[in-house]
Parts: C-alpha cells; structure tokens; sequence
C-alpha cells in the first residue's frame, strides 16, 4: 500500500490536542471496544506506563477500530500513523508467513505462560522472525486459551460432523479442517459475527471467552470442547521510528511495562474464558466433548499439517522446518521455559526477559 493511502490517518492525528509542558503523549490504537477484555489488559498498561512515569509519559487511546486496521496494522505502525498499537500478524496481508504458520506449531504448550515462553525460543532460533517484524518494536506477546468449536444450527460431536462445515479458522488449522471435509476460511474476528449470523459461515474455532466478549451466545447454539492448540504471536508494537525517537528514561520504562501487559493481557483471558462459558450456559448453548480416541486424532493431524505447512514456506525462501523442529524440540523436552526467564519487577507481576527483537 502506497504512503499516500495513510496521509488521511496522519492528518488525522496531527489534529490532536498538544502534550502539556515536560509531558510526552502516546496515541495507541486497537480494533476493540474499551470495554473488550484485551482493552482492559491494555488500560493496566496504560495507568502502569503513566505511573511510573510520574504522569511524564501518557498514553491516548483510540478504541474501536478508529485508526488502525485489522489486517495493515503492521504497515500503519511503521508509517506513524500511531504510536503503539494493537497488531495481528495472523491477518496480515503479506510479509509475515513465519509468523502466521509457527503459531501452528504450540501442541503441548497448553498454558498461556508456556505458549510466550515458546514464541522466545521459536523467535531466538529463527531470524526470520525478526525480518517480518522489521521497523517495529515488540512491547507484548499474547497467547491464549485453547479453541474449541462454535456452530450456529448444527451440532459437532465427532470429527466426522465438521464434514461440510463452513469454519471461520486461523491460518495454521484451514488444512488439517479441510482434510476434515470442513470447509475453513479466515477472515478477522471481528466480522465473525455478523457471518455467522447472516448465515455466510457455519461457525468458528474460538476460544469460550468469545460467547461474552464476542456476543457470540447470541447466534450460536453449539459448542464442542476439542482441545485445539493456541500459538502465541507479537500483539502489541510500536514503530521503531517513534520508539528510536523516545528517551533512554522512556524506552526503559516501556521496557519494564511488557511484563505487566503481558500478565494483564493473561489475567483478562483466563477471566474472559470463565465469563464466557457462564454466558454460554445461561444463554443455553449445548456444551459438548469429543472421545479421547478423536481428540489424540486430532492432535496427530494437527502436527502433521503443521510440518506441511512449515515445508510450504520453502517457495518464500524461508527455512519453516527449522522453525518447527526448534519448537517441537523446545516442547518434548520443556525446554522452553528456559527461552524466557522471569523476574518480578516492583508492581509484583511475572516479567519475562528482555525482548530482543
């Protein structure tokens, strides 16, 4: 997309009142309501950030998709559109295809914890995530609770019920659905909704905190606990224009704070999953497993479409088998912990090592 496409958010920005003397403001931009769990997790950032920073370093928000996009959040970031913002590399249009395929790459790493700590070791081991997110600066990774599926009219008991199922999916399930008979597609959460509602998809892999925080109770009717891996990915970042252009003072106190978004950003999944599935069960959706017999079927299919998708990335010139096998390592032996020693930084909470990209 061509400069001129963002002169209009520029402007935009330019347009906000001035910073007080001696007093550095920060616009952050997310696609979510202020009331949506990832906001409230971004909302303790902010008031830690302001804290610490005795009131010198502010952040102004822009909720609900005002000035940053879904799918060219990345690109806006890099041209200054905002200063920080919410990022989702998954459904970015192009340039991030190690980073969309490894969060396919997380069976067995079934904590949120486990899943940040295996992003660093996959990230440490393969350069070219780094590459991807050149011009940006990483200031959270988030992971989440496992997926389950949601379906509208129909009722998934089995694997062999996703057979003609229309699947709003991530990236690194639309194969191993579609050798399922399911017929997967990706599109931005935020439109699953109205989808599903309009009829245009059957349902979605989600996690159960979507039928609160999604209003998702409201059009489905279903939900299978299929135990699907969640990766994690870089979801927070700033340009590194605006981040080189901060001081030594400021940058360090952005640097502590990853540790108390990504926690806060922890908290409110784990909370939003619990709310939602009360909101499921009052709202009378079906709750339903799968024996254990199809869930180790799965799992098996999973990892070999991910080993599939890894191999695909050779026509990019990307080596995504080194990538998958650092990470399947990283997981047999547990190793991945040791990718991401923590330390508690004065406010309490679990901070992971510096972040080197």
């Amino acid at each position: 997309m061509r400069f001129a496409a963002f002169l209009p958010l520029l402007l935009l920005a330019a347009c906000a009142r001035p910073a007080p003397p001696g007093v550095t403001i920060l616009t952050y931009a997310s696609p979510y309501s202020p009331n949506h769990p990832f906001s409230k997790a971004d909302q303790a950032w902010m008031a830690f950030v302001e804290q610490k920073s005795g009131g010198r370093l502010r952040i102004r928000p822009s909720w609900s998709g005002a000035l940053l996009s879904s799918d060219m959040s990345m690109e806006e970031l890099r041209h200054g559109v905002a200063d920080v913002g919410l990022i989702t590399p998954i459904y970015a249009r192009g340039g991030t295809h190690l980073l969309r395929i490894q969060t396919g790459f997380y069976s067995g790493a079934d904590s949120i914890e486990a899943q940040l700590a295996l992003y660093r070791c996959i990230a440490a081991a393969n350069p070219e995530i780094g590459h991807e997110l050149e011009g940006l600066k990483v200031l959270a990774v988030q992971g989440g609770s496992l997926a389950g599926v949601v379906t509208t009219g129909r009722p998934v008991r089995s694997l062999t019920d996703l057979r003609g199922l229309r699947l709003r999916a991530p990236t690194e399930l639309l194969t191993v659905l579609e050798s399922l008979g399911a017929d997967p597609v990706n599109m931005p959460m935020a439109d699953v909704y109205s989808a599903m509602a309009k009829g245009v998809i059957d349902g979605v892999i989600a996690p159960g905190d979507t039928f609160r925080s999604l209003h998702f109770a409201e059009v489905a009717g279903y939900y299978n606990t299929l135990a699907i891996p969640r990766g994690a990915y870089p979801a927070r970042a700033m340009g590194m224009a605006r981040w080189n252009s901060l001081t030594p003072e400021q940058r360090a106190i952005l640097t502590q704070s990853q540790g108390v978004w990504e926690a806060a950003l922890s908290r409110e999944i784990v909370a939003a999953f619990d709310k939602g599935m009360e909101e499921a069960r009052k709202s009378g959706v079906a709750i339903s497993g799968v024996p254990a017999a199809e869930q180790r079927r799965f799992d098996a299919l999973y990892l070999r479409d991910a080993a599939a998708n890894a191999r695909a990335l050779d026509r990019f010139g990307i080596d995504g088998m080194a990538a998958f096998r650092s990470a399947r390592a990283s997981v047999r032996g547990k190793n991945y912990i040791k990718c991401a020693p923590s330390q508690a930084d004065a406010t309490g909470a679990r901070k992971p090592a510096s972040e080197t990209l």
